[in-house]
């Protein structure tokens, strides 16, 4: 029998409940039939860091994976040089994946020289935004092969080492999946552990319900979420407000964030919002399930996005969607480049994207009936002393707040036939399945191996 190659993964804990820990859970399982996995599990303050947790049994229990190999080492931030040396010498893994932000692992690029001697060195790559981040190019020069998880993302890295000589196949474009095992449309909403879910919450009271569900700092833009809501309430009539709530599932309040009931409390004290964090705060998948099919619209404000995987898991449950149009959100509208005589039409390609750039000031407008995309009513440029230059693409809270309104005033049977016209896109051509994020890389990391050469090693010398 052929021994598997064991891949060492940089990320979050795929325990965790971040997006990039799912996400990392999803294409791990997808592929543990395939390879064996190490993981440097990274959290702000690790609960089991300098633990080694074998994951294997569960594996086998959890997901019916037999055979798998999969360990977990807790760190506690995102590690160091030499943490990732002694790993590399106990584990003796075949080439490494890096998924999160790059800024977040800058030692692990500094020591690229003398990791890439041995093994190949896989980047799950994020980014939000444009102008092209040439502050990055290090990062990316310093990886075997670029995944990328947006269409945008996949331009951006093209653009970027076009000069450098960097052949086809180690470019690719990647969405992030979702597997149906975690999230999908649930048909018989009379169940009975469905009901209670909505009763606990006092979801059961309300006939349209707009679900947020992002972290509560200030790039999600909560407030204008809530000022978003009330422009919508603002112009139904007093029994129509009865049939509608705000679902918050976020922190209320977040250091880096706002407090959203003084918010709540001072511009829209007379309109209900159901904060569900006062019931428990984070929900295991079955719950988030329940939560997704319990709301008819998903609203997404961020002023930049790297995907956006709350309004994907969404429209995997057959709801609608408001969205910004920025980063990786762009991919889940379904913009089209339409024949103008009204012929044919194409969903817009990563490649597309090498060129275009980014579609946040509107050169195509048509779209997916499933989503009431909002082009940004402004385009500022931020920065850091990490990120020197981004462009930050705001919405108009009165643009979603109207969104919103059409879409509770087209009914439920409209959202619904909409909803599942969403459903299919993202099964579908929009590629956005855990099976076919899992295939691709496996994909990927095989043309890896068959292609990729160890860096040249070089010696300093005194002259």
């Amino acid at each position: 029998m052929v021994k598997k190659k064991k891949i060492l993964l940089l990320s979050d804990d795929l325990r965790m409940h971040s997006g990039i820990a799912t996400q990392s859970k999803e294409f791990v399982m997808g592929t543990l039939d395939k390879y064996d996995w190490v993981q440097l599990g990274g959290a702000v303050k690790h609960p089991e860091e300098g633990k080694v947790i074998d994951m294997s049994e569960a594996a086998r229990t959890q997901y019916g994976i037999e055979g798998g190999q999969l360990k977990i080492y807790p760190i506690s931030g995102y590690g160091n040089a030499q943490f990732l040396r002694d790993v590399m010498k106990i584990e003796k893994p075949d080439a490494i994946v890096h998924f999160t932000d790059p800024r977040f692992w800058i030692w692990l690029y500094q020591m690229e020289h003398e990791v890439r001697q041995n093994i190949p060195i896989l980047y799950y790559n994020i980014w939000d935004d444009i102008p092209d981040p040439l502050y990055n190019t290090n990062y990316y020069r310093s990886s075997d092969m670029l995944m990328s998880i947006s269409k945008q993302t996949y331009g951006i890295n093209k653009r970027i080492l076009s000069k450098y000589g960097y052949e086809d196949w180690q470019l690719d474009y990647v969405p992030h999946g979702i597997t149906d095992k975690r999230i999908t449309k649930i048909e018989d909403k009379g169940d009975t552990k469905f009901r209670e879910f909505e009763q606990k919450y006092g979801l059961d009271k309300y006939k349209y319900k707009i679900l947020f569900l992002n972290r509560n700092i200030r790039r999600k833009a909560p407030g204008d979420v809530a000022l978003a809501y009330k422009h919508m309430m603002d112009k139904l009539t007093p029994e129509e407000r009865k049939e509608c709530v705000l679902v918050w599932h976020s922190q209320p309040s977040d250091d880096n964030g706002t407090d959203m009931r003084a918010v709540c409390s001072t511009l829209l004290p007379d309109y209900p919002i159901i904060f569900t964090y006062d019931n428990g705060g984070v929900m295991d998948d079955e719950k988030m399930n329940f939560l997704y099919n319990s709301c008819d619209v998903y609203i997404n404000m961020a002023s930049n996005e790297g995907f956006g995987l709350g309004s994907c898991e969404m429209l995997h449950t057959g709801g609608v969607i408001v969205v910004n149009v920025t980063g990786g959100l762009q991919d889940q509208c379904g913009f089209m480049d339409v024949d103008p005589t009204g012929g044919a039409f194409r969903y817009l390609d990563a490649e597309d994207y090498v060129e275009l750039q980014s579609n946040h000031r509107g050169e195509y407008k048509e779209h997916g009936k499933w989503v009431k995309p909002i082009f940004p009513s402004n385009i500022s440029c931020q920065g850091s002393p990490l990120t020197p230059y981004i462009f930050d693409d705001r919405c108009s809270f009165e643009d979603a707040g109207e969104a919103l309104l059409e879409w509770y005033k087209v009914g439920p049977e409209e959202r619904t036939r909409c909803g599942e016209l969403g459903r299919q896109f993202v099964l579908n051509e929009g590629k956005m399945t855990a099976k076919h994020m899992s295939e691709s890389f496996i994909k990927n990391i095989e043309a890896t191996f068959e292609n990729w050469k160890p860096r040249k090693k070089y010696t300093l010398e005194v002259c």
